[in-house]
C-alpha cells in the first residue's frame, strides 16, 4: 500500500502539466477540416474559414457553389490526403501563428477521375482563450484552375447510334440525313389556313398540331418552326411540300429504315425516351432528350446500339483556351450485323400483297435466320419520325391488325406438322418404314368414347398405307391412328424433344410452342387431332421451319440464330431420328411435290426441284361445319438445301387453301435459286 500512495503525487504532476499544454494545434484543426471535406459538410468547412475568406465569400455562395459543383459533376469517392507536420515545423507554426499543409485531392466524376495538388494555409485568429486556427480558403480548393476565376462547364457528347445491317452489309437501320420540315409563319401566303391544310395532308399531322407548334411563345413571323422529320426517300412528298408557301427545311441526322414496312416488325423503330421509361432505368443512363429503341431489334439490342455519351469538364476564362479537368471519350454504338437477307425479306413481304400471314426463312444447314415476316405491317420511318394519332388509330382499328407481330405468335400448323409426327413415331418405333395399315373410307372413329367425332382424310388409299404414302397424300387418319397407338406419354415426350413446351432458343423473343391448353394429351380425340397439326397444338412459323432441320441434318434439330457472328449449325436437340429415317422423310417430302398423288403438285416445276409439305389449319369453332382456314407450306430446294421457307397465309379458304401458299413459296424459291 505504501508504494501505491507514493506514486499519486507523480501522476498528479503529469496531469497538471498536460492541462497546461492543451492549446489546439494547426494539425488538429486541419484534421478536422479535412474530415468535414471528405464528408462534404460544407457548412462546417465554411465555419472554419478565416475572416478574410468569409468577408470575400458569403456563406450561401460558398456552400451552394461547393454543393452544386459536386452534385452536377457527380463527385464521388472524395479523398483528401496530406502529410503531417514534423515536431520542428509544428513548433515554428505555433510560434508564428501560421502553418501550411500541401494536400492532394482525389475524386471520381461523371467524366472520370480528377486529381490535383494544392496548399492550405492556416492562421490563428482571435484573442487568448478564443484564439483558434482557421483555413484561408479560395476557389482553388474546388479546382486550382478556378482560383482566380473562371466558369466550370460540363459538356455531353452524344454517341452515334450503331447501325443494323443484313448479312450482306445492307442497312436495315442507319443514321442518315433527313429533312426537318417546318414553316416560316410570316411566309404562309395570303391563305395560311389553306397552306396549313395542305401541309397537314402531306405530313400526316393534324392542323391542330401544326397550330400548336406555331402558337409556341418563342415563335416570331420570320423564325423557322419545325414540324416533322421526313426521310429523303419520301421524294414525292417532299417535292409537293416545297410547293407550299412558307414551307422550308433544316437538314439533320435521323434514324432511317430503307426497307420500310417489309422489316417494320423485325427492326422496329426508335423514339424519344419517355418519363415512364426514365423512371424504370438506372439513374444517369438516359436523359430526357435521348433516343431509345422502342420495338424490334432496335429495342432488343439497345444496349449495344446506343453507345455511351462522352463527357468533358472544363474551365472557361475570357480570352483563354478552355482547360480540360476531366474527359470521358464518347463511345459510339456498335453495329448489329444480322443473318437476315433484306432483299429476300422484302420479296416475301411483297408476295403477301397486303394479305395477312407470317413467314420464316432459314438456312436449314446452319440455322441462320434469313427472313422473319409479318404481314401486314407498319412503316418504321412513319413510327420513328412521329405518327399522328389519327394514323395510329387507323392502324389499330385495321381488321388485318398491322401492329400485330405474327412471326412471334403461334398458330396451328395443320398438315405441315405431319413430318414431325412421323419422326416421333419412327424414333419410338411405333412407325416402321414400309409397314402399312389398312384404312377404309374417308373417315375414322376409335369407338364409343369418341361420340360422333370422326377424323376425315382428303383421299382414299389403294391398299395399306405406310408412313411415306401417308406423308405424300397427307393422310389424317394414318397419323391419328399412329398417335393413338403410341399413346399420350410417348407422343408428348417426342413433342418435347422437338422443343414444345420449352423456351425457344432464339435472341428475338418468340412465343413458346404449346402442346395443348394444359400441356398434356390425355384426351384421345385431342391426341389424334394433334398428330396432324390440329387440336390445340400451336407453334411459330420459325419453330416450324426449325422442326424440319432434323430431316436435313441426320436427325439433329438446330438452333436458330440471328446474329452474323453467332456460331453456325448449333444443335438444339441431338439425334431425334437416325440418318436413314431422315432420308426416308426427305424422299417423302420430295414426292409430296413430285408424285402424281402429292398434295403440293403446284410446286412441281421444270427448272427447280422442290421438296415440302402442305398444310391447312381449320379455325372453325365447336359446332361449326366450316370456318376460316390458314394455308401453310414448308418448302426448300431439294438439291441445294440452302433455304427453307415456312409460310402461312390467313383466310385462304376461298383461294384454294394451301395450294395458294404453295404457289407463293414456289415463286420465291425460283426467284432466289
Amino acid at each position: 500500500m505504501k508504494k501505491i500512495i507514493a506514486l499519486i503525487p507523480i501522476v498528479l504532476l503529469v496531469l497538471i502539466a498536460a492541462c497546461s499544454n492543451d492549446e489546439v494545434t494547426p494539425q488538429e484543426r486541419f484534421d478536422q477540416y479535412v474530415k468535414h471535406w471528405n464528408e462534404q459538410e460544407f457548412n462546417e468547412m465554411y465555419n472554419m474559414s478565416t475572416t478574410t475568406s468569409t468577408e470575400k465569400y458569403a456563406k450561401e455562395d460558398y456552400v451552394e457553389r461547393f454543393k452544386n459543383i459536386y452534385e452536377d459533376l457527380n463527385i464521388d469517392n472524395l479523398d483528401i490526403t496530406y502529410d503531417k507536420l514534423s515536431e520542428e515545423k509544428m513548433e515554428t507554426a505555433m510560434e508564428k501563428g501560421t502553418a501550411q499543409f500541401p494536400f492532394t485531392v482525389e475524386m471520381e466524376t461523371i467524366a472520370g477521375p480528377i486529381t490535383f495538388d494544392y496548399k492550405a494555409t492556416l492562421i490563428v485568429e482571435g484573442e487568448e482563450e478564443n484564439a483558434n486556427w482557421f483555413v484561408k480558403w479560395d476557389p482553388g480548393f474546388i479546382f486550382p484552375a478556378i482560383k482566380d476565376g473562371g466558369e466550370i462547364g460540363l459538356s455531353n457528347i452524344k454517341p452515334e447510334r450503331g447501325e443494323i445491317l443484313d448479312r450482306n452489309q445492307l442497312p436495315l437501320a442507319l443514321n442518315d440525313t433527313v429533312h426537318n420540315v417546318g414553316v416560316v409563319p410570316g411566309k404562309l401566303g395570303s391563305n395560311p389556313e389553306q397552306a396549313k391544310q395542305k401541309i397537314s395532308d402531306l405530313l400526316g399531322m393534324s392542323v391542330e398540331s401544326i397550330n400548336k407548334n406555331l402558337d409556341a411563345g418563342w415563335v416570331e413571323p420570320d423564325l423557322f418552326v419545325p414540324l416533322k422529320k421526313v426521310p429523303k426517300s419520301e421524294e414525292e412528298t417532299l417535292n409537293q411540300l416545297w410547293e407550299v408557301s412558307g414551307v422550308t427545311e433544316r437538314k439533320v441526322t435521323g434514324r432511317v429504315y430503307p426497307y420500310g414496312e417489309s422489316l417494320g416488325h423485325l427492326v422496329g423503330f426508335t423514339g424519344p425516351v419517355t418519363a415512364e421509361e426514365l423512371e424504370e432505368m438506372d439513374s444517369g443512363a438516359y436523359s430526357a432528350n435521348d433516343i431509345i429503341g422502342k420495338r424490334g431489334l432496335e429495342l432488343l439490342y439497345e444496349d449495344k446500339l446506343r453507345g455511351e455519351a462522352g463527357v468533358e469538364i472544363t474551365v472557361s476564362k475570357e480570352n483563354e483556351e478552355d482547360t480540360i479537368l476531366a474527359e470521358k471519350p464518347v463511345k459510339n454504338g456498335e453495329d448489329v450485323v444480322t443473318t437476315i437477307d433484306a432483299d429476300l425479306q422484302k420479296k416475301i413481304y411483297e408476295s403477301y400483297d397486303g394479305k395477312a400471314g407470317t413467314a420464316a426463312a432459314i438456312h436449314p444447314k446452319t440455322g441462320e435466320t434469313l427472313a422473319l415476316v409479318s404481314s401486314p405491317s407498319f412503316n418504321s420511318n412513319e413510327m420513328g419520325f412521329g405518327i399522328s394519332q389519327s394514323r395510329r388509330d387507323e392502324l389499330q382499328n385495321n381488321p388485318k391488325q398491322p401492329l400485330l407481330n405474327r412471326f412471334t405468335s403461334t398458330y396451328a400448323p395443320g398438315s405441315t406438322f405431319k413430318p414431325v409426327t412421323a419422326a416421333i413415331g419412327l424414333n419410338n418405333e411405333s412407325i416402321i418404314p414400309g409397314e402399312g395399315i389398312e384404312i377404309n373410307g374417308l373417315t375414322w372413329s376409335n369407338g364409343e368414347g369418341w361420340g360422333n367425332y370422326q377424323v376425315r382424310r382428303v383421299s382414299e388409299s389403294n391398299g395399306p398405307v405406310d408412313v411415306t404414302n401417308a406423308l405424300v397424300r397427307s393422310d389424317n387418319i394414318y397419323f391419328a391412328k399412329k398417335a393413338v397407338e403410341m399413346g399420350s406419354e410417348k407422343y408428348v415426350n417426342g413433342l418435347q424433344q422437338f422443343g414444345f413446351a420449352k423456351d425457344f432458343p432464339f435472341k428475338y423473343p418468340i412465343e413458346t410452342s404449346t402442346i395443348s391448353s394444359n400441356g398434356n394429351l390425355n384426351d384421345e380425340v385431342l391426341l389424334a387431332d394433334t398428330s396432324y397439326g390440329q387440336g390445340e397444338i400451336q407453334m411459330s412459323a420459325l419453330h416450324l421451319a426449325m422442326a424440319y432441320t432434323p430431316f436435313l441434318n441426320k436427325g439433329n434439330l438446330l438452333k436458330p440464330t440471328i446474329l452474323a457472328d453467332a456460331e453456325k449449325s448449333q444443335v438444339w436437340q441431338e439425334k431425334l431420328i437416325t440418318g436413314e429415317q431422315a432420308t426416308l422423310i426427305q424422299e417423302a417430302l420430295r414426292n409430296v411435290v413430285a408424285a402424281p398423288n402429292g398434295t403440293a403438285k403446284g410446286a412441281h416445276i421444270d427448272d427447280l426441284a422442290i421438296s415440302g409439305k402442305t398444310g391447312t389449319a381449320e379455325l372453325k369453332k365447336s359446332g361449326e361445319e366450316s370456318g376460316p382456314e390458314n394455308g401453310w407450306f414448308v418448302g426448300y430446294p431439294t438439291n441445294k438445301q440452302d433455304i427453307l421457307i415456312s409460310m402461312m397465309i390467313e383466310n385462304t379458304e376461298k383461294q384454294g387453301g394451301s395450294a395458294f401458299t404453295v404457289g407463293k413459296v414456289t415463286e420465291l424459291l425460283k426467284a432466289v435459286k
